[in-house]
């Protein structure tokens, strides 16, 4: 999901309980807290995460990039980590040419002929349109051969182009090579281990603060640290709807568990609709927490709730059955959607 759905959907949670309404209604900002631990997860990912990310290669193509180069070094880490048994973490960094000029490449995992194809693109700029003629001249797509068998690798492109270029880890598993994208995104970040730990420190800090400035303790602190909690899992919970899922019990598991596969985070019906319910619901729990409820509850849920969530919810499905895509393909996207989101922003 897009960062304003995560916020949206953690402010939502927060109304649900009176108490949090009511501190509302008197200037509190416990739901804009439960926001913010909505978007949470990815802000740790992408603002602090990416950076800790030790790689045991990067590959910088530099102003006049050779696709054969690129490819080569690819396979090289590929091929040394199933030697070797020792996972091999890679980053292909991006070709800036000036302020809002960057060189495109491509860099595709074609399982079916085992081989690693990288073709060097045109120049684009910031908004990632290409300037027409701007491609090498001869310029074609390279192929090395892997060697060793592959699998769950993403038959889409990659695309590496403006801010910062992808990262791949290659793991070997019994006698294949396993290809991940981004491994350093939805480990840690999105566990609802990490979910609970948050809640209770909210909890900790807020009655240390509280009884710092006040010399008493109320319930504020709880109904934050509930927030806090609440906010995060939601994070998570709309994440696994996806494709690639979360390392929902980190530090007790180790992978990612499989997402549901029913949405593209990226797509903009998921996140129109996420969007559009969390306001709903909103709405619903102010009214029926006021001093003298206006709706009508059943009528307004029928309407606001269930009866967008049937009729986009089914067109969306309806759209996704037209189309065949890998699964990886899919699970890739969700990725890219979210990184570019946040560099961006």
């Amino acid at each position: 999901m897009k960062g304003i759905a995560h916020f949206v959907s953690g402010v939502a949670i927060a109304t649900f309980f009176p108490e949090v309404v009511q501190q509302a209604a008197e200037g509190s900002l416990l739901p804009v807290l439960g926001g913010i631990a909505g978007i949470l997860p990815d802000t740790l990912d992408f603002k602090f995460a990416r950076y800790f990310e030790v790689y045991d290669e990067e590959i910088d193509p530099g102003p006049d990039p050779d696709a054969r180069e690129i490819a080569e070094k690819v396979v090289g880490a590929m091929r040394r980590a199933y030697e070797t048994g020792r996972p091999q973490n890679v980053v292909l960094h991006t070709i800036r040419l000036g302020t809002d000029l960057w060189r495109q490449y491509t860099i595709r995992f074609d399982p079916a002929r085992n081989e690693v194809a990288v073709r060097i693109g045109p120049v684009v700029n910031t908004g990632q349109v290409p300037f027409p003629g701007s491609e090498p001249e001869g310029a074609e797509e390279v192929r090395v051969r892997v060697g060793v068998p592959m699998v769950h690798t993403y038959d889409a492109e990659n695309r590496v182009d403006i801010f910062s270029g992808p990262s791949f880890k290659f793991v070997r598993k019994g006698d294949k090579l396993h290809v991940h994208f981004l491994d350093w995104h939805r480990r840690w970040s999105h566990s609802l281990t990490l979910a609970a730990v948050l809640g209770l420190g909210a909890i900790g800090i807020g009655a240390l603060v509280e009884w710092l400035a006040r010399g008493f303790l109320t319930r504020t602190p709880l109904w934050a640290g509930l927030v806090v909690g609440l906010g995060f899992t939601g994070h998570i919970l709309e994440d696994q709807l996806g494709f690639m899922g979360s390392n929902l019990f980190y530090p007790f598991t180790r992978e990612r568990a499989i997402g549901l596969q029913l949405l593209r985070s990226g797509d903009a019906i998921p996140n129109f609709l996420t969007v559009w319910l969390s306001v709903a619901l909103v709405l619903f729990n102010l009214d029926r927490f006021s001093a003298s409820p206006r709706l009508d509850g059943p009528v307004f849920l029928l309407l606001a709730v269930l009866l967008p969530l049937v009729l986009l919810g089914g067109l969306y499905q309806l759209q996704r059955w037209g189309k065949s895509e890998a699964k990886e393909a899919l699970q890739q996207r969700d990725i890219v959607s979210e990184t570019e989101e946040v560099e961006v922003r």
